[in-house]
């Protein structure tokens, strides 16, 4: 008897190729199974403005009503990049999340002229929205124009291919996702640009006691990608980061079960920037750890300043 497990997610071209991705990973891993993509349209998807002015936490927008679909028992999972799960909001009771492998969580330029950042000339307009990226940007490179942008990767390509911005700073797995990698024009590193926590990761939320979905993803959920998460998850969680938080980090884990974890708070502006590092085998504890840390040397003044930014 073929199993259905119907998928919940954004109906976007990021969104539609993720959910294809996990589809076509189903079917190979566990014969049997019939998976079905059922798309979402969010308040997220639906708004304008800038994030932080949106309930729900800004990105929780984007998050809440897919998720509802499976409280609400219309489908089996919810499909989600992590990077967009806030840390000020509850997760929703009787759900966890399962994590596959980690694509690439670095950041890219991408400049239709092909300069690479340090190349760009006093005033070339560079679109971005994200706190953390225009922390960063504004303390190492102050000649160039921040413009604040919104939209799917594909929308923001535009805006850079049609000159309504110069260039674009996106994440490098998103663009694979949509095929469009070749267009990345220089690879961010992580400790140039400090990814958003949870870069270049998935989540798989189901009920914590549907048996049967849990055992078609099993195949797909990775180790050391499960524990990068839950330390980058504890450290998000333990600052209640929100979409208007300069915050940023990022974990690894070897193959020995350790987790060095990396954490960054920043002032808006990128003049004041508190870092923290942290090894070690429990991933719940590194990401407390790094989040005292953090928090010992100014980290809640330092967001509640954003906040009122």
């Amino acid at each position: 008897m073929t199993q259905r497990i119907r998928i919940a997610s954004r109906a976007s071209v990021m969104a539609t190729a993720q959910v294809k991705w996990l589809m076509a990973e189903i079917v190979r891993t566990t014969p049997g199974v019939a998976p079905e993509f059922v798309q979402v349209s969010t308040e997220g998807d639906r708004w304008a403005g800038p994030l932080s002015e949106l309930g729900k936490g800004g990105k929780g927008a984007f998050i809440s009503a897919v998720t509802d679909r499976v409280l609400q028992g219309e489908a089996d999972l919810a499909l989600h990049c992590l990077k967009d799960m806030p840390g000020d909001v509850p997760a929703p009771k009787g759900l966890i999340c399962l994590y596959p492998a980690r694509d690439d969580l670095n950041d890219v330029l991408v400049h239709p002229g092909g300069l690479k950042l340090d190349d760009l000339p006093p005033g070339t307009r560079v679109g971005t929205s994200a706190p953390r990226r225009i922390a960063q940007l504004t303390a190492s490179h102050p000649h160039l124009v921040i413009v604040p942008v919104r939209g799917n990767a594909d929308t923001r390509l535009q805006l850079a291919h049609s000159g309504q911005v110069d260039a674009v700073i996106l994440a490098n797995a998103g663009l694979r996702r949509i095929g469009r990698e070749e267009e990345g024009t220089e690879i961010l590193g992580a400790y140039r640009m400090m990814p958003a926590l949870g870069a270049g990761q998935l989540a798989m939320q189901v009920h914590e006691d549907d048996a049967a979905t849990r055992a078609v993803l099993a195949p797909l959920v990775d180790p050391r990608a499960t524990r990068a998460a839950v330390a980058e998850r504890t450290l998000l969680r333990a600052l209640a980061g929100h979409c208007h938080a300069p915050i940023a980090g990022h974990a690894l884990a070897d193959e020995s079960g350790a987790v060095r974890l990396a954490g960054r708070v920043y002032a808006p502006d990128g003049s004041v920037v508190l870092s923290s590092e942290l090894t070690g085998n429990a991933p719940e504890a590194v990401g407390r750890g790094v989040a005292e840390d953090l928090i010992g040397q100014g980290a809640n003044e330092l967001l509640a300043a954003s906040r009122r930014a």
